[in-house]
């Protein structure tokens, strides 16, 4: 993995551009979802959040969107400024960092008529996507597909997509604008061998051109060593953290999957 631009994992923050979470608890309906969740996510580097269904994935980037109520902290420090704090959907000491935001796949009918540049258009701007739509919003949509190496698909029915280019349309409008945090939710679900491997390629030219903070939760545990930086094992609370061979060989992985991967493993 190519080095990390701002400041070292295992080294303090004072100098990085970093996203800080401190002992981070969710309680719902008098339920333990998350316990004193504590990690950094420093920018250009790809975290992977695995853990079984349940163990509060998604709870912990609705935590981080301001869609929940938690205790304790969650902070983001940009490069050469000071922190700002996010509380429960507020922001204390600056302007909230901008977030885009992959969900797990939607549906969408095969015989929907609605095309990449209609849905983008609805979901960016206020026009009406029932008339003709400008140039400028097309030429617009244009752009964050070529961001994402998915030009082509500009007048495809949405309902017609692979789960790969499906995706890539998800990830354009994340990055429309370009956020400083990425998050995504599931993201090579649905998506087969070949588009799996040119979605992981994307997403490290990503980081890597615009130095973007990425988390993103995955079953997929062969293909961590291909993008991975570090990997959080999650289950209510962080049982392990570290490079993704040090994890998937761990005590902890094994107890909680039942699987043996790593130095070692079969």
């Amino acid at each position: 993995m190519r080095k990390i631009k701002h400041g070292k994992m295992s080294g303090g923050c004072s100098d990085s551009c970093c996203l800080k979470l401190e002992g981070v608890s969710v309680h719902i309906q008098g339920e333990d979802i998350l316990e004193d969740v504590s990690f950094h996510l420093h920018c250009g580097e790809i975290t992977a959040l695995i853990g079984p269904n349940g163990a509060g994935k998604s709870t912990l980037f609705r935590s981080v969107l301001g869609q929940l109520s938690y205790q304790g902290s969650i902070t983001f420090s940009p490069a050469g400024g000071p922190a700002i704090r996010l509380a429960d959907g507020t922001v204390m000491g600056g302007t909230r960092p901008l977030i885009g935001y992959v969900p797990q796949s939607p549906s969408f009918d095969r015989g929907d008529p609605i095309s990449v540049l209609d849905f983008f258009t609805a979901a960016t701007s206020k026009w009406p996507v029932c008339l003709p739509i400008p140039q400028k919003y097309r030429e617009r949509c244009r752009m964050s597909l070529e961001r994402v190496h998915g030009g082509d698909l500009l007048d495809k029915p949405m309902g017609g997509l692979s789960g790969g280019q499906l995706q890539r349309v998800l990830l354009a409008l994340a990055l429309e604008p370009v956020p400083h945090i990425l998050i995504l939710d599931e993201p090579l679900s649905g998506v087969d061998i070949e588009g799996e491997h040119q979605l992981l390629e994307m997403l490290d030219e990503l980081r890597t051109e615009y130095d973007l903070s990425i988390l993103l939760s995955t079953h997929d545990f062969a293909t961590l060593n291909q993008f991975a930086d570090k990997v959080i094992l999650l289950n209510k609370r962080i049982l392990k953290v570290g490079p993704p061979d040090e994890v998937t060989a761990s005590p902890e992985f094994y107890e909680t999957f039942h699987l043996r991967m790593g130095k070692g493993g079969m």
